[in-house]
């Protein structure tokens, strides 16, 4: 089994002053292509700390993607560090060196002189070419490990992998084959029950299972061959059987999905919004499909003391889709109403009725989290009445207080 690990540099990455999204992308990326990482490791911009990772890494792993420390800077140590883990001098690489003079002459510049840095590499280093910026990429073996060092820059290293690192690994390692994954997107199950649910089911050598859990979603991920679409496909639907009051959208977000929707069947929407403060709005319309079947959107104040604010929730929740509808000339308006202690309600308006309901939180939320939870509770209506699905979903972290449809021939 080929041993890969990943190395990431960087005082600001090792001490959190940024996130490390490089080496989460590169971690799925490349599972999905059969190269499961075994271990990712971090080192600040110290040189004796990077050789000595460098040698460990290079005694226990046969591939290691180094990434970072490329650049014109003195904290920039990484070429160096390689050199000397090689037990090799860093000399000029004349080629990397016309490219970068190339690049600054475009710009109508001068190249610096900290640049030459750039282009100063172990002797036996081959590049790996950075089509967009002046770090070049090399490939070097160090004792019986093959290493690729890259730049920290996410687009130019996302390009470097994709483009030539993923490539070059395929043509080594060929016997090696590639997964894909399909995603379930479920709303209003624990990530414990879901296991419950999915441990019954017994995969076939070569699929697995696995999870990501952020609010609200919790993500059922199905990994099997690239070959394998027919099996993997068999597999989803039974899958989604097991989950399906609870299962948002397949292999695409949510809001992406709630787009596609809308655009297909030729709806448009108005949102109105007490408890979420916009939050709704702004989620549904960072979709472009949902953006262009978007009326208006409304944030409403909390007036304490008003008539509405001492009538029934619901009552009021559902007065306010019904106006919101009619107003602003939507064939769909979805509400949010007041959030008081633990208690929320939502509502959707059709051409066919109104339904409303009231939830009680079961746990605490922070303000963020609440309306994170309660937009999606609100979207999750939507989505069940585009897709003639039962309205009134079950959720473990919420409880149910009322319920109503109300059909336009009462209204």
């Amino acid at each position: 089994m080929t041993k890969i690990a990943m190395l990431s540099t960087g005082e600001e990455v090792l001490h959190g002053d940024i996130v490390d999204t490089n080496a989460a992308w590169m971690s799925a990326e490349f599972y999905q292509h059969g190269f499961a990482l075994a271990k990712r490791s971090t080192v600040g911009d110290q040189m004796g700390a990077l050789v000595e990772e460098l040698l460990m890494l290079s005694f226990n792993y046969d591939v290691v993607i180094v990434n970072g420390g490329l650049g014109p800077t003195t904290d920039d140590m990484s070429a160096a560090a390689a050199a000397s883990a090689a037990d090799q001098k860093l000399v000029l690489f004349p080629d990397w060196l016309q490219r970068m003079e190339s690049m600054f002459a475009a710009r109508g510049a001068k190249m610096p002189d900290s640049n030459l840095k750039q282009a100063m590499l172990p002797e036996s280093s081959q590049i790996v070419d950075n089509p967009v910026g002046t770090a070049c990429g090399f490939k070097l073996k160090i004792n019986d490990a093959t290493f690729y060092f890259t730049p920290g820059v996410p687009s130019e290293f996302k390009k470097m992998v994709k483009d030539q690192i993923l490539p070059d690994l395929s043509r080594s390692y060929p016997e090696i084959s590639a997964f894909e994954c399909s995603r379930l997107y479920t709303f209003g199950l624990s990530e414990s029950g879901i296991s419950d649910i999915l441990d019954q089911l017994k995969l076939p050598e070569g699929y697995e299972l696995g999870y990501r859990s952020y609010l609200p979603f919790i993500e059922v991920k199905l990994f099997g061959p690239k070959s394998g679409l027919e099996v993997r496909v068999k597999l989803l639907q039974m899958v989604h059987k097991l989950l399906e009051g609870n299962v948002v959208s397949v292999d695409e977000p949510m809001v992406e999905h709630l787009g596609h929707l809308l655009s297909e069947k030729h709806k448009t929407l108005s949102v109105s919004e007490v408890s979420t403060k916009g939050a709704l709005s702004a989620w549904l319309q960072s979709d472009e499909n949902l953006e262009n079947c978007f009326g208006h959107s409304w944030v409403m104040a909390e007036s304490k003391g008003s008539e509405i604010d001492k009538s029934d929730p619901l009552a009021a929740t559902l007065a306010l889709a019904g106006a919101t509808r009619e107003k602003c000339a939507t064939e769909l308006a979805l509400v949010t109403g007041k959030l008081e202690d633990k208690t929320f309600s939502v509502a959707l308006s059709t051409l066919a009725g109104e339904w409303g309901q009231v939830f009680e939180f079961h746990r605490s939320y922070n303000r963020e989290d609440s309306r994170t939870v309660i937009k999606t509770v609100a979207a999750d209506m939507l989505r069940r009445h585009l897709e003639n699905k039962p309205m009134f979903g079950q959720f473990t972290s919420l409880k149910r207080i009322k319920e109503l449809f109300i059909p336009n021939s009462v209204l």
